[in-house]
């Protein structure tokens, strides 16, 4: 593969993060650099050219060209980037599981690479788009949970928190169901489109469907995608994972806890008086518990 010179890359972009989405982008010495930076920042913060080189087994005009190629002067002008980075507080974003992880290096990738991009998820949610997606919950006739794939599962748990505010509320994974409800719906119904990658043919003549009846179409998805562009309101779920290689993994949970945030804005919404209807639905689980037994 050629090599590729980033020379676009904006100076004031998360550089791991940017490391992270271009890395399938470089050829094989550069990218043996990234994967050096990529297993440990902090360290490579400390390296020096030559130590860096050694770390990635390339030489250090390899160093020089793959920083150079990421906007920065040189390397110390690189490693000055690299340390703002990790600053921001999303340092393992790019920790991809390998083969060879045990199962502790595995289980830690995991874990912060979802802490990372739940951080990047606070960074980027909209608080005019959340406000006005609550908005239209609120106010819906009837709401509709759309999910296929993965995106399913995070549609069920919309309809398992929505189905207690008095809402008539529905979930469908099936396409051929989804269009015809699309098709039958009105003004004041909402529909949730719910995927990542946002470009599931299906899911966006479905949602387009579904505006051109009148109905509000919430797309939580990338902001970016097709459905983005025929969604009502767009709540941008953004993650550094490939979709085409890996299980979806850190997106379903944004996925989720963007439900959790439309959820409890609802529930805030309804004011006080509303949560004793809450209070009723939770009590209504006590017989079903067994006793807490004594230890």
């Amino acid at each position: 593969m050629a090599a590729i010179t980033l020379t676009h890359s904006r100076r004031d972009d998360n550089l791991l993060e940017d490391i992270q989405q271009r890395l399938e982008q470089l050829n094989k010495s550069e990218r043996k650099v990234a994967e050096a930076i990529m297993r440990d920042p902090s360290a490579a913060t400390r390296y020096s050219i030559a130590a860096l080189a050694r770390a990635s087994d390339v030489s250090e005009p390899t160093v020089n060209r793959f920083c150079r190629g990421f906007s920065a002067t040189g390397f110390p002008d690189f490693k000055i980037r690299l340390a703002q980075s990790i600053a921001t507080g999303t340092p393992y974003v790019g920790q991809n599981v390998e083969p060879d992880d045990t199962v502790a290096e595995f289980s830690d990738k995991i874990i912060l690479s979802t802490m990372a991009s739940l951080d990047k998820a606070r960074q980027t949610l909209d608080a005019k788009a959340l406000t006005q997606a609550i908005d239209s919950l609120i106010q819906a006739k009837q709401i509709s949970f759309f999910g296929m794939g993965a995106s399913a599962s995070v549609a069920m748990d919309a309809q398992h928190k929505f189905f207690r505010f008095n809402i008539p509320v529905t979930t469908y994974d099936d396409a051929l169901i989804q269009r015809m409800v699309a098709a039958g719906s009105h003004v004041g119904d909402v529909i949730v489109a719910i995927s990542y990658t946002g470009r599931t043919r299906e899911t966006v003549e479905i949602a387009q469907i579904a505006r051109d009846n009148g109905a509000t179409v919430i797309g939580i998805t990338n902001p970016q995608s097709p459905l983005a562009a025929v969604s009502s309101v767009v709540l941008p779920v953004i993650s550094p994972e490939d979709t085409e290689v890996y299980m979806p993994m850190s997106s379903r949970i944004i996925q989720l806890t963007v439900i959790d945030i439309l959820a409890t804005g609802v529930t805030l919404k309804r004011g006080p008086d509303f949560l004793s209807h809450l209070k009723k639905i939770k009590e209504s689980l006590r017989p079903t518990r067994l006793p807490l037994t004594q230890p």
